[in-house]
Order: structure tokens, then C-alpha cells, then sequence
């Protein structure tokens, strides 16, 4: 029986458990990523394990989502992470050479390897062939370390493609689809793979935005071929040596099929608040609209920017709408100058933004009250524009470019003929805003250098004997981490800053959340089916962990988030029976009795009394053999800092 390109790359990579599905499983980590919202914390914890240089083949720090520098903070994480990857053996992007996953892409992605990134929308490498998961930063500074990153092994969905892309229906159309068949449920615990013969009709640029909003379907990843058209690209950047084939077995057995003929599809819109309320445009209708943002990292290729342009030449945005462009790296964006792109945008109207997240995580550009807004981006939950009441549709760039022409959601099809769009055979490569990393011999002499906004890691301490503790919060089902730990100008340059954030932790489902946990001292947290959906930030297990949270107790967990709140020794707990979700409410005391002698047991089904009404409560907490004792260790810091030794 052959095997599925995921499972030989996963297999090549095993370096502890079984290939098993379902089962927990350790891959050694070719690279890592992170970006400055997360990475300030990820390098603290490196640093706290006293490894003095970095095991992996390529770390990359990205700067790119704090980079709205309207207060000292950001600018000094900006140069802590640069000192640090100094000193430890890490490449530096620097402010303004580009969004992570679009610079990794074209400067260090290799088919067949690994990587992990502290940043949800890693998957973006899967693109070209490799194994790109999102996790915590405290999972890729122990990568980063040397050691193993923990998944389980998954099940792989075949998403079958045949037919090709009608004129102006794009790739986003396809992830679009994706969602709308399996929500953003249906992936968890999954590899999504991409195979069949439209495949082929498809670029890397494009591969990769389907491949990033994959996390949308809560996925551990999504993956392509390696093929002739990943090494024209690779060739093309002038890495073509690093290209190898990638590819599943003839006879691959899949767990799932997905078929999806390209030629049948349609531009697709999410609607407000959720990547997978999907509708056509003809569903939708002639929706007046208030803003258009094109970029983020899933559509801000040159391929994306050279089709806007198309569609805006000779063109004037629409007086009612605000138009901004985003480039996703600096090579994009000298290259839309070289080419013209840049000249047509502007003189169409269009407000260009530098080349970072922006927009796309609340750095700028809220809509209006109320406001109507397109974005090429990849979430749209409810608050993360900046704006409360703000309605966001994620679309393709063909179809925001033409709707910000006419003012109203518009099918691009309706443009009429649509040219064939090449890519170069040359990108214009010039690295240097990449700063390498001091040698071995001169990196004693560096010094880290921190600013008063970084603040150490909170502290952790061993599993309680027992756990007695009212709930300070009972939330609804798909609470994001949006929602946890917002994002936004006003918050982002709060993450080196635990005690700081943390004010901000659930205030948007409730703003005396952060005051009423804290003078709580502990207390446990109960939510709904797919809790902590969305980002990858650690964040949202970080400051509940200052605030005092024990135990979540949900009827689903997101992958990334159960990972961060066993990484901070927080209790990630699960309902048996569903309806007893209803016997719970916010102020109620429960009481998880010789919880410690039982984890430690290897006991997984606990009962939960609640004191307050008498109910006991059957709860599932499931750790593995390794989960199990970073969970009695009090979080993954304190399990690392001697295995690592």
C-alpha cells in the first residue's frame, strides 16, 4: 500500500512514536519561523533554556506585524528579536522586506522539509511541497532548541482538483470552496492534500493561497506536489538547486476525498463573521460597499498584484471607497515598480501600504461604522477590523479590484476577456534586508538588548494535588483567539508584556473579565465546541495563565490552542456529554479532587463536581505520555529547560 506524500515526509522526519493515525507521534524540525507579535515571547523562552545557538537548518525572525510604531514598544521588540537572532544563529527580516510566510516562500521554503512557524498561516510553505504547521511560540523555540515537535499523526484528506480555473475565478475561489464543504471544523486533526491533474494548471503563487487558508479549516497543515512548476518558480528566485520531487504514491490510500472540478467553480465571497459562510456572487447580489484591502498573506503575490493592476488600469476607485494595496514582501514591490503595477495603482487611487500584515491583523484601516469591506485577507471574525459593528468579506483580488471600481460587490467576470497572466522567469532577488546572524566566534560578544516593555515569562508552577475553583467565565461556541486575546494597534505592542495584555484578555466578550479573574486568584474557564479557533498566539494561553485560570473546560478544542494551554500548564478539559454544558454557570465552584495522583496516573476521564449545585460532571482530559508529564511540570518551559541539557 503506498503512501500519501504527508505521510513520507512525516515518516522521513519521525524521530519519536509511531506512525500510527490518532496517535502522538515527534518529527525533528528542518526550520523555523516566527514574526515580532509572537516572536518577542519565543525567544525569551529560547533564552530561558540556555541553548546558546539555534540546532535548526534555517531560523528566520520576521518583522511584520507590529510595525505601526506609535509608542517606543514595538520599535524595541523590533530590536531585542534582531539582537537575539543575532547572537543565536537566526536570520533577520527586517521591518519592511515583508509578510513571513510570502518572504519564506520565496527565500527559503525547500520542498520535502520541515517547518514550524509561530504564526497560524505557516501552512503557506505547503505550497511548495513541505510539512509547514503553525504552532506556539514556546513549541518552536524548543525546535529551535533541537527538540522534537509533537502532533498527532493525522488522518489525510485528498482534495482531488481536475478541470481548470475559468477566466477571472481564482485560486482563493478554491479555498473558498474548500471551506464551504468542510467548515472550519473539518480539518482538525487532518492534512489537507492537494493532487489530481488540475494540480498542474495551477502556480505556486496560487498553490499558496489556497495552502494558507487552510488554517481556516482548522488543519494541521495543507500540502502540494513538488513539481516542474515549483522548480520553474524556485529557479526563478535562483534557489532551482534546492527543488526536488514530491509527490504521493500511485496507490496512496486516503482517509477522505474531496472532488472538485475547477472548471464548475465560481467567485465566491465569505460572508461576516466566518471564513466558511461561503456564497456566490449571485447569492450575495449588489452589495454597496465601503472599503477594499488587498494584500495579507494569502493574496499579495506579484501574480495577485500583477491582475489588480490589470483590472485598475485606466480606472478610478470609486469615490465611496477607500482602496489600499498591500505588497506582500519587498521583492514584490520593487518588482510592481520595475513593471509599471505600482504607477497604475496609485493612479487609480489606490492608498499603497507597506509591505507587512497591517490591515489584515487590525494594524490600521478599520472600516467605517457599520462599514461594508472586501478583504483579500483570510479571517473576517467579528472585531478584528478594528471596527465592532464592521462587515468583512473575504474575496479574491480580481474580485475586490473590480468592486472597488464599481462601488459595489462585483463578479470580475463580468470585466470580460481575461489575459494570460505569466509570471517571470527571473524574480528580482536582492536579500538585503535579511541580516545574518553573527558567528559562532562573535556571537559572545553580542548583547541583547531589551527594552522596559519586555517582561519575563509568567510565572508556572506543578499540577495541584487538587483543583478547587470557581468559573470565572462561560463563553459560547468558536470563541477565537480574537476573542481571547485580541489583536489591533492598540494591543499588539502589549506582547512582550504579559501583566500589560493580559488587561485585555476576553474583554471582548467581557470587559470586568480581566479584574473579576484576577481577584478570583484561580479560577476555571467553560466554553463551547471549538474554542480557541484562529491564530496561533500564545498569547491567549499566556494571560490566563497570569490571570489565574487552572482549567479550561470546553466541548472542543482548536489543535494550537489545546497545544499553548498544556505548553502553559493549564488543564485543557473536555465535556463527555455535551449537554452538561448547560448544568455550568459563570460564578459556580467546581472541584477536580486528586487531580494530580491521577494525571499522574494516566487516568483521562475525571469527574468534575459542581459544588454549587452538587451535579458531578464527567470530563475528559487527554494527555499522552509526554503531555502527561509537561502538564505535571507545570507547562513545557519547566519540562525543556533539563531535557534539552
Amino acid at each position: 500500500m503506498g503512501l500519501t506524500l504527508t505521510e513520507k515526509i512525516l515518516r522521513a522526519h519521525l524521530v519519536d512514536g509511531e506512525p500510527i493515525k490518532g496517535q502522538e507521534i515527534g518529527i525533528r524540525i528542518d526550520q523555523t519561523l516566527t514574526q515580532d507579535a509572537t516572536g518577542t515571547m519565543a525567544y525569551l523562552e529560547f533564552e530561558a533554556m540556555g541553548v546558546p545557538r539555534v540546532r535548526t537548518e534555517r531560523s528566520v525572525a520576521y518583522i511584520d506585524h507590529n510595525t505601526l510604531q506609535n509608542g517606543f514598544e514595538n520599535a524595541d521588540d523590533h530590536r531585542f528579536i534582531g539582537s537575539v537572532a543575532k547572537k543565536h544563529g537566526i536570520h533577520f527580516s527586517r521591518p519592511g522586506n515583508g509578510i513571513c510566510h510570502q518572504v519564506h516562500l520565496e527565500r527559503y521554503g525547500i520542498p520535502g522539509k520541515t517547518l514550524i512557524g509561530s504564526d497560524s498561516h505557516t501552512p503557506t510553505g505547503g505550497g511548495i511541497g513541505m510539512i509547514a504547521i503553525g504552532a506556539g511560540g514556546l513549541d518552536v523555540a524548543v525546535a529551535m532548541g533541537g527538540g522534537a515537535y509533537y502532533i498527532t499523526y493525522p488522518q489525510v484528506v485528498k482534495v482531488n482538483l481536475t478541470g481548470k480555473l475559468s477566466p477571472w475565478v481564482a485560486a482563493k475561489d478554491v479555498i473558498l470552496e474548500v471551506l464551504r464543504r468542510l467548515s472550519v471544523k473539518g480539518g482538525v486533526g487532518k492534512v489537507i492534500e492537494y493532487c489530481g491533474e488540475g494540480v498542474k494548471t495551477l502556480s505556486v503563487p496560487e498553490r499558496a493561497t489556497i495552502t494558507n487558508m487552510g488554517a481556516e479549516l482548522g488543519a494541521t497543515t495543507s500540502i502540494f506536489p513538488s513539481d516542474e512548476i515549483t522548480k520553474q518558480f524556485l529557479e526563478a528566485q535562483g534557489r532551482g538547486e534546492v527543488w526536488s520531487e514530491q509527490s504521493a504514491d500511485p496507490d496512496a490510500v486516503y482517509d477522505e476525498v474531496v472532488d472538485i472540478n475547477l472548471s464548475e467553480l465560481v467567485p465566491l465571497a465569505a460572508c461576516p463573521h466566518s471564513p466558511d459562510n461561503v456564497k456566490s456572487c449571485e447569492e450575495i447580489g449588489k452589495l454597496k460597499i465601503d472599503q477594499v484591502c488587498i494584500g495579507s498573506c494569502t493574496n499579495s503575490s506579484l501574480l495577485d498584484m500583477m491582475k489588480v493592476a490589470h483590472i485598475l488600469k485606466g480606472k478610478t476607485v470609486h469615490p465611496d471607497v477607500s482602496l489600499s494595496i498591500a505588497p506582500g514582501s519587498k521583492q514584490v514591490l520593487n518588482m510592481m515598480a520595475d513593471m509599471g503595477l505600482l504607477s497604475i495603482m496609485i493612479a487609480a487611487g489606490a492608498r499603497i501600504l507597506e509591505s507587512a500584515c497591517g490591515p489584515c491583523i487590525g494594524m490600521g484601516q478599520s472600516p467605517n461604522s457599520g462599514g461594508i469591506s472586501l478583504r483579500t485577507f483570510n479571517r473576517n471574525f467579528l472585531g478584528r477590523s478594528g471596527t465592532k459593528d464592521g462587515q468583512i468579506y473575504l474575496v479574491s483580488p480580481e474580485l475586490a479590484a473590480i468592486s472597488a471600481v464599481t462601488g459595489y460587490l462585483t463578479d470580475p467576470r463580468e470585466i470580460g476577456e481575461m489575459p494570460e497572466f505569466v509570471l517571470p522567469e527571473k524574480f528580482t532577488v536582492n536579500d538585503n534586508m535579511i541580516a545574518l546572524p553573527a558567528s559562532e566566534d562573535e556571537a559572545a560578544d553580542v548583547e541583547i538588548l531589551r527594552g522596559p516593555n519586555i517582561k519575563p515569562y509568567p510565572e508556572t508552577a506543578p499540577l495541584e494535588a487538587s483543583i478547587e475553583a470557581p468559573v470565572s467565565l462561560k463563553v459560547e461556541d468558536n470563541i477565537t483567539t480574537d476573542h481571547i486575546m485580541p489583536a489591533g494597534a492598540k494591543i499588539l505592542p502589549l506582547r512582550s508584556n504579559i501583566p500589560a495584555i493580559s488587561q485585555h484578555c476576553f474583554t471582548v466578550c467581557d470587559e470586568a473579565f480581566p479584574t473579576r479573574a484576577k481577584e478570583l486568584g484561580k479560577s476555571i474557564i467553560v466554553g463551547g465546541s471549538n474554542y480557541g479557533q484562529g491564530s496561533s498566539r500564545e498569547h491567549a494561553a499566556l494571560a490566563p495563565l497570569y490571570l489565574g485560570i487552572k482549567a479550561v473546560l470546553v466541548k472542543s478544542f482548536a489543535r494550537i490552542h489545546r497545544a499553548n494551554l498544556v505548553n502553559a500548564g493549564i488543564l485543557p478539559l473536555t465535556f463527555v456529554n455535551e449537554a452538561d454544558y448547560d448544568a455550568i454557570s459563570q460564578g459556580d465552584v467546581l472541584e477536580l479532587a486528586d487531580i494530580r495522583a491521577k494525571v499522574e496516573a494516566g487516568e483521562t476521564q475525571f469527574t468534575v463536581l459542581n459544588k454549587t449545585t452538587g451535579k458531578e460532571i464527567p470530563v475528559l482530559c487527554e494527555l499522552t505520555g509526554r503531555t502527561k508529564d509537561i502538564m505535571l511540570a507545570g507547562g513545557l518551559l519547566d519540562y525543556t529547560r533539563e531535557n534539552l541539557k
